[in-house]
């Protein structure tokens, strides 16, 4: 008895010196005079965070060595970019972030047979696309499938296992680098790629990537990605990508897209300027050293589309050439941090006001681009988004948790996979299987009209050929060129962008209709060269 009871006050006392150590550190982290002391330097926190949702929450909430800073402000405090913290409060939607849908497949070539994109490869050649070209998984997975995907890093970076493949979150804790590369692969990854896959160096970055003396982070090639993911990376696309951390408001962080829509004044939706007006972004500039140094901007309102913008675009984010000159551009050059912000028809105009091309085809020679993911400038005008529809309502619907409470889930799904909560809750005379057959029937019908423009550009590049070894002249091969160009970037944007036309079937057939008509007009200037030089 007196053991038992001995062990109970052993027990005790270790529970209390427990706690107290707990409550001393926490007090030590504990600002002085409140939040009065930061926002005696940090006016523009203040401005962002009193009076909205996160007002109560104490600094040390996400700082630490706050004391440290508070003595010297040299020393910088740290700042928890976890996903976890925020899940803290809102598990449901970090639940959902990282949730994996194991019917989406991993590692979904497009550029198979029965893929998007069957001969991808001839007409992209020789862009590091062509080593590897995957369909995209949730964004847990972003910043995992980014190394490991075989255009990016020469493939040195490999999964400790393959059954790490269904795991998202953590880079380091699934991957490994071997430092050696790969037959068949590119390194055509960056820094400025990186700004879409992570949040982690969100306060490193500055402004579009421009060199600063306070950081050590610019826009720069493979080498730099490299350095940058040893140093600073680890987790994928975050909860303040989105989310304003202090004003508990919808923001955004992507520099190109501010720069877009704010530094150029393109607004917020580009083709209806009544809309851009009720939906707009407010600059906010952080210094270092008293001086401009990284920037997000805060949305008057929440609107998903907007926030999906900051990625699911067309961007430039890769050295190129002049067009015009043949000079080459390099990380130094903005352009490689770029968003157009138009759609598809104007596309190529854009490209050419600004005097970029990403590469030169290798059989014909034709100044070609490489599109990226153009979902935001796909959705523009189609007849969802006329109706109001924004990305979350079929990507990101309402749900109940465990207790029924409604919230926003976070696992970015196709409306595919939640038909009940996504298209049948719009148009409810439908049951899920009606709603997937009208899904099936736009895909199908586009996917067939993308078949057909890549095969009339195959059928160009072919012609070329023949006229080449025919000896037809420079200067009517010269002419031809611009054919492949046109053709080229109106079908490409269907193989970026990543709802098979869904988005707007409409705009998507136009597009692949024009892509034809470039391919044999291209045909037919070639084939008059052919039949002319054979009649001689």
């Amino acid at each position: 008895m007196v053991r038992k009871v001995a062990l109970l006050i052993a027990l005790i006392f270790v529970f209390s010196l427990t706690l107290y150590i707990t409550l001393a550190g926490s007090a030590k982290e504990t600002i002085p005079a409140g939040e009065a002391t930061c926002y005696q330097c940090h006016e523009v926190i203040k401005s962002l965070k009193v009076g909205n949702k996160h007002a109560p929450l104490p600094c040390s909430t996400c700082h630490t060595k706050l004391n440290d800073h508070l003595k010297d402000p040299e020393k910088t405090p740290v700042t928890n970019r976890e996903l976890t913290l925020c899940g803290k409060c809102h598990a449901s939607q970090y639940e959902t972030f990282m949730s994996v849908n194991f019917k989406s497949k991993a590692k979904v070539e497009k550029a198979t047979t029965t893929s998007r994109s069957p001969t991808f490869d001839k007409l992209m050649t020789p862009h590091g696309f062509t080593k590897e070209h995957d369909e995209p998984r949730s964004h847990g997975f972003m910043l995992i499938d980014h190394f490991i995907v075989d255009r990016a890093y020469g493939g040195r970076y490999q999964l400790k296992n393959w059954k790490e493949i269904s795991e998202p979150g953590k880079l380091w804790d699934v991957l490994i680098d071997t430092g050696k590369d790969l037959p068949q692969t590119a390194k055509a990854a960056n820094t400025v790629c990186l700004q879409c896959k992570t949040t982690d160096a969100v306060l490193k970055w500055p402004y579009m990537g421009d060199a600063n003396p306070a950081t050590d982070l610019k826009r720069a090639g493979n080498l730099a990605a490299i350095e940058m993911a040893k140093k600073y990376l680890q987790n994928p696309m975050g909860c303040i990508h989105c989310h304003d951390p202090h004003a508990a408001k919808a923001r955004v962080v992507r520099d190109a897209l501010i720069e877009a829509v704010v530094d150029r004044g393109e607004g917020t939706y580009p083709y209806d300027k009544e809309k851009g007006k009720k939906t707009t972004m407010t600059k906010i500039e952080f210094e270092r050293d008293g001086k401009p140094f990284r920037a997000i901007a805060i949305l008057n309102k929440a609107d998903s589309n907007m926030l999906c913008a900051q990625c699911h675009v067309e961007y430039n984010c890769n050295p190129g050439f002049d067009p015009k000159t043949g000079a080459a551009i390099g990380m130094e050059d903005r352009r490689t941090n770029y968003f157009p912000w138009v759609n598809v028809l104007d596309i190529q105009k854009k490209y050419e006001e600004i005097g970029f091309k990403d590469f030169k085809h290798a059989v014909t020679g034709a100044a070609l681009t490489k599109l990226q993911h153009p979902e935001t400038e796909t959705f523009w005008k189609s007849r969802h988004e006329r109706a109001g529809v924004e990305c979350k309502d079929c990507h990101m619907p309402k749900a109940k948790d465990k207790k029924g409470r409604t919230f926003t889930f976070h696992g970015q799904r196709s409306a595919r996979y939640m038909l009940k909560d996504t298209c049948v809750r719009c148009h409810s005379y439908w049951n899920q299987e009606m709603a997937e057959y009208q899904v099936d029937a736009i895909q199908n019908y586009i996917r067939g009209k993308m078949r057909k423009a890549e095969y009339w550009i195959g059928q160009l590049i072919e012609t070329y050929t023949r006229a080449k070894d025919l000896g037809i002249s420079e200067e009517v091969l010269k002419e031809a060129r611009p054919f492949h160009d046109k053709a080229h970037i109106l079908w490409e944007w269907w193989t970026a962008e990543n709802s098979d036309g869904f988005h707007n079937p409409q705009l998507a057939r136009e597009s692949l209709a024009q892509s034809i008509n470039a391919s044999q007009e291209g045909i037919k200037l070639l084939e008059k060269a052919i039949e002319e030089k054979r009649a001689k």
